[in-house]
């Protein structure tokens, strides 16, 4: 085989395993992580002393977490994808990719996670202290549906973890913003979890699986997604409260993000699920970046 060929081959294995951990999903956590981060360093009352090597410690983490759950999640998932009408085409099961090397790839990535954390050394012992339980909470996940109908708020806690963690790698401590902000990704993950899993409701409930949509019903499971969200908004009002130097832009940004969960809950009913994918990914993509932007701008201006 010619080095070109070669070369060809690795690129597309390396593009399969981005698209099935869906990389560019990456952008749901990571601004709730930076933002934790810049809470803890733009704090009016101290700010911590963050210099490129925690920013990178911080990137570092977040990427090998994310990338070692969703690995894993398709690795525990694969028969279940398979049966599925909707996933029966996902890498694992299509045979795009080999078993061995999406273990390969969970594995490295859960061993870079917990590396990363040595960056956060001497002066901060946590991250690296944590980062087991973090990453068993993580991987944990991917069995919840087998037992338990609160699988989306799992995701929600796990995703939740980006802010407080970012703030204790920083600071070494723990405070109510971080906190309120890991409540607010809560809420906002698990009530979109919920809106994506009624397109397997029926799936779900035919296989044994538990979910929200195959306990309730998908009208019943919208209702429950709406009240996350409000309490999603709920929480970014004592956020606000609790950060004094946020302010006017902060507060346009909370009413913005409002109005848009009301569009994503207009966009997707009971007899509609078409616009899901709209709802999950383009809507919430733009909550979690325009929540970083007006966040770190407020803190600075």
């Amino acid at each position: 085989m010619s080095t070109d060929a070669r070369s060809t081959g690795v690129w597309a294995k390396l593009a399969d395993i981005l698209g099935m951990i869906r990389f560019s999903h990456t952008l749901f956590a990571l601004p709730f992580a930076l933002l934790g981060a810049a809470m803890a360093v733009l704090d009016p009352r101290g700010g911590a002393d963050a210099g490129p090597k925690e920013w990178i410690g911080i990137l570092l983490c977040m990427v090998t977490a994310r990338s070692a759950a969703m690995a894993f999640n398709r690795l525990v998932d694969r028969r279940i994808d398979a049966n599925n009408p909707r996933t029966a085409t996902r890498h694992l099961p299509s045979g795009r990719l080999s078993v061995r090397s999406v273990a390969v790839f969970t594995v490295v990535n859960a061993v870079l996670f917990i590396g990363a954390t040595a960056l956060f050394l001497p002066e901060n012992r946590w991250p690296m202290v944590l980062s087991v339980p973090v990453l068993l909470w993580l991987l944990g996940y991917s069995y919840a549906k087998r037992f338990t109908s609160l699988a989306h708020y799992w995701l929600g806690a796990a995703l939740a973890m980006a802010p407080i963690a970012a703030w204790i790698a920083l600071r070494g401590d723990l405070d109510w913003p971080p906190v309120l902000l890991g409540v607010v990704v809560l809420c906002w993950v698990g009530g979109f979890d919920i809106i994506y899993a009624c397109q397997d409701a029926g799936f779900d409930r035919s296989s044994g699986l538990r979910s929200i949509p195959s306990r309730l019903g998908i009208a019943g499971a919208l209702r429950l997604a709406a009240a996350s969200h409000a309490a999603m908004v709920a929480a970014l009002v004592a956020l606000g409260l609790s950060v004094p130097a946020f302010g006017v832009i902060y507060w346009a940004g909370v009413a913005v993000v409002a109005a848009l969960l009301v569009y994503e809950h207009a966009i997707v009913r009971p007899s509609d699920l078409g616009r899901v994918n709209v709802a999950f990914f383009q809507v919430n993509i733009g909550i979690s970046l325009g929540l970083l932007a007006v966040g770190v701008v407020d803190l600075l201006v």
